[in-house]
């Protein structure tokens, strides 16, 4: 029986199974089409709104109003979504840098394009950034995330290795210069995307500064 203390979402439950309309989904929830993605882009909104930790399997299937068989068809927990969102992220950066590099000739301008390509991957990219090094995908089990990890700091190795070939950068051990660039550029990555260093164009600027500078102890004038 309906009352004036029924609440209102109650009443319309009962006045929608009476009629026989289904009830009306929230626009942000799931209707058709690849559900793996929608599952991912659901959390990297979640991330966005309440960080990586705020992320959990249920919560993404219940906002998309997806049932847990279906959410177990494509992730068996919050760790194997946020390994996909990781390896999305590492694939994407991956193409990002090794473009800045081809396009822009394979000499130390383009070793600068590349960084500034990398800083601009994590600003328009902060989820995915996050997960990617926030020690949330540590240890994961997943073998496609290691190779596409490893895969985006290769394109960094292997571009250093072609400026010392051409001489335009000290001979060092390759490992260890990609790692120093690697932190320089981590480092401008955070910064930006925690709002410390002004606009987009402000931290791509700040790299090639960075790494003009940088060129002073690693390169070959």
């Amino acid at each position: 029986m309906l009352t004036l203390s029924t609440p209102a979402r109650t009443i319309r439950e009962v006045l929608e199974k009476r009629s026989g309309r289904p009830r009306r989904k929230r626009p942000s929830q799931y209707h058709h089409g690849d559900l793996r993605r929608a599952l991912i882009e659901e959390a990297l909104r979640t991330i966005q709104s309440d960080g990586v930790r705020g992320v959990t399997l249920r919560g993404v299937g219940e906002t998309l109003g997806v049932s847990r068989t279906a959410l177990y068809r494509h992730f068996a927990d919050k760790s194997a979504l946020l390994a996909a969102v990781a390896r999305e992220g590492f694939r994407t950066l991956r193409l990002q840098t090794l473009d800045a590099w081809n396009q822009g000739g394979r000499d130390w301008a383009a070793f600068e394009s590349m960084g500034a390509a990398y800083v601009r991957f994590a600003v328009r990219n902060p989820a995915h950034y996050r997960v990617m090094f926030g020690g949330f995908v540590v240890g994961s089990a997943d073998p496609e995330l290691d190779q596409e990890g490893a895969g985006a700091f290769q394109a960094l190795v292997d571009a250093i290795v072609s400026l010392q070939r051409d001489g335009l950068m000290r001979e060092d051990e390759p490992l260890q210069l990609a790692r120093f660039v690697w932190a320089l550029v981590h480092g401008v990555a955070m910064l930006q995307i925690d709002g410390l260093l002004g606009a987009e164009a402000d931290a791509e600027a700040f790299t090639r500064f960075a790494l003009e500078r940088l060129r002073t102890g690693t390169g070959r004038n």
